[in-house]
C-alpha cells in the first residue's frame, strides 16, 4: 500500500485578537527543547507561519491521529509565547507579513517584490509514494484534471485583508502571483519532465528546482509525488479526506499508466478555468468535470471522483471513510463556508480567528 504524507502551514495568531504574529523562530526554538512529534515542525516563508510535516502512513486513522497531534503540539508550543495556531489559509485580518531570514528568503524578495511580499498563504501539501520517475511522470500526466476537485474540497481561505473576497479559496488565487506556480503540460516521461525543470532554473526567473511550484510534481526529497493545490484546512479530518483522495488518484493513474491508458490531454488553458472555478466557490456551486470541462453540479463532479477512484480505495479500505467524508463535506460546507457562517454569527473577523483557532485544535 502506498505510503502518504501531509505537510501543513498553520498561522500564528494572537488568542484574543486573533492578529497574526511574527514568533515562528520562537517557537521552534521551543518544539527544539520539548517536541513529543518527533523533529516534524519547520520554518517558512514568513514569521508568521509554522510547518509539520507528518511521518509517512500507510493507514489513514494513522495519518489523522499524527496530524491531530501535531496540530495540538504546535499550538501548546505556540501558547508558552502567548500565541496560539489556526489552520486558516489566508490570515482574515489585515496583516502585514515579515520575512523569515536566510539568503534563499532575501532572494526572493529582492526576484519578486510586492508578489512576494503578499504570499501569506497556508497551503497542504500531500506525498504519495512512487516507485520510480518513470511511474511518477506518468501519475502527474493523469492526475491532472482532477486536482481542481481537491482543491474545491479543501477551500478555506475567503478572506483577505479583512474583506470578503466572495473567493472561497483566494490563496489560490494569490499562489499564481508565482511564475511557476500553476497546472502543467502533459510531459509523458522524466527525460521531458526533468529537462522541462532545469530550463526553468536556467532561465534565471527561479532560484532552483524547489521552486518549480507546480500543481503536482516530483518531490526533491522524497520518492513521492507532491500535490500541491489545497489549502490548509480547518479541520484535521478534511485534511485526511484529501489525503485520501490523493492517494487514490495517484493509485488510479498508476494503475491506469500500466495498463495502457493514455491521460486525458487537456491544456493547460482549461486546467487553469477548472481551478479559477474551483477557488471561486469550493464545493458551494458549480465545478468543470475532469472528463469534459464543462460544468456541472459541484456534488455531481465530487461523486465523480469517487467513482474514478473508487476501485483504489476500495482495496485500500478506504472507500467507505472517503465516501461518508464527502458526504459531510457537501452537506455541512468547507472551511470557506464555515468562516462565513461565524462572521455572520459572530459578527467579528476577530471572534473568526479565534474560533478557529479552536476548530484548528478538535
Amino acid at each position: 500500500m502506498r505510503t502518504v504524507g501531509v505537510e501543513e502551514e498553520l498561522l500564528l495568531v494572537d488568542p484574543d485578537s486573533g492578529e497574526p504574529k511574527a514568533l515562528s523562530a520562537a517557537v521552534l526554538a521551543r518544539a527544539a527543547q520539548d517536541d513529543t512529534c518527533g523533529g516534524v515542525f519547520e520554518k517558512e516563508l514568513y514569521n508568521q507561519m509554522l510547518e509539520f510535516n507528518t511521518h509517512p502512513q500507510s493507514d489513514m486513522a494513522d495519518l489523522s491521529a499524527e496530524i491531530v497531534r501535531c496540530r495540538r503540539e504546535a499550538a501548546r508550543h505556540a501558547g508558552t509565547l502567548g500565541c496560539t495556531v489556526a489552520a486558516l489559509a489566508t490570515s482574515p485580518l489585515p496583516v502585514s507579513p515579515s520575512v523569515t531570514r536566510g539568503d534563499r528568503y532575501q532572494w526572493m524578495a529582492e526576484q519578486y517584490g510586492i508578489a512576494e511580499q503578499q504570499q501569506l498563504v497556508l497551503g497542504c501539501h500531500v506525498h504519495v509514494a512512487v516507485e520510480s520517475d518513470e511511474e511518477g511522470v506518468a501519475v502527474l500526466d493523469r492526475i491532472r484534471p482532477w486536482l481542481s476537485v481537491l482543491a474545491a474540497i479543501s477551500a478555506n481561505s475567503p478572506f483577505w485583508q479583512g474583506r470578503d473576497t466572495r473567493y472561497d479559496s483566494y490563496r489560490s488565487r494569490v499562489w499564481q502571483r508565482w511564475p511557476s506556480a500553476g497546472p502543467t503540460e502533459v510531459f509523458g516521461s522524466p527525460e521531458r519532465y526533468h529537462r522541462r525543470v532545469a530550463d526553468m532554473v536556467a532561465s534565471g526567473v527561479i532560484l532552483d528546482e524547489a521552486m518549480a511550484y507546480f500543481d503536482a510534481r516530483l518531490s526533491q526529497r522524497y520518492p513521492t509525488v507532491e500535490i500541491r493545490v489545497a489549502d490548509v484546512c480547518l479541520h484535521a479530518g478534511t485534511a485526511v479526506l484529501v489525503a485520501t483522495l490523493a492517494r487514490g488518484l495517484v493509485e488510479t493513474a498508476a494503475r491506469d499508466w500500466r495498463a495502457g491508458r493514455a491521460p486525458v490531454d487537456h491544456s493547460v488553458s482549461l486546467l487553469r478555468l477548472a481551478a479559477w472555478r474551483a477557488a471561486r466557490s469550493g464545493v458551494g456551486d458549480e465545478l468543470l468535470h475532469p472528463a469534459t470541462m464543462r460544468r456541472l453540479p459541484a456534488e455531481t463532479v465530487v461523486r465523480a471522483l469517487l467513482e474514478h477512484v473508487g476501485d483504489a480505495l476500495a482495496d485500500s479500505g478506504d472507500l467507505e471513510r472517503a465516501d461518508a467524508g464527502c458526504s459531510r463535506l457537501l452537506d455541512g460546507g468547507t472551511g470557506a463556508r464555515i468562516q462565513r457562517e461565524l462572521l455572520a454569527r459572530k459578527g467579528s473577523l476577530r471572534e473568526v480567528v479565534t474560533e478557529c483557532a479552536r476548530h484548528t485544535q478538535a
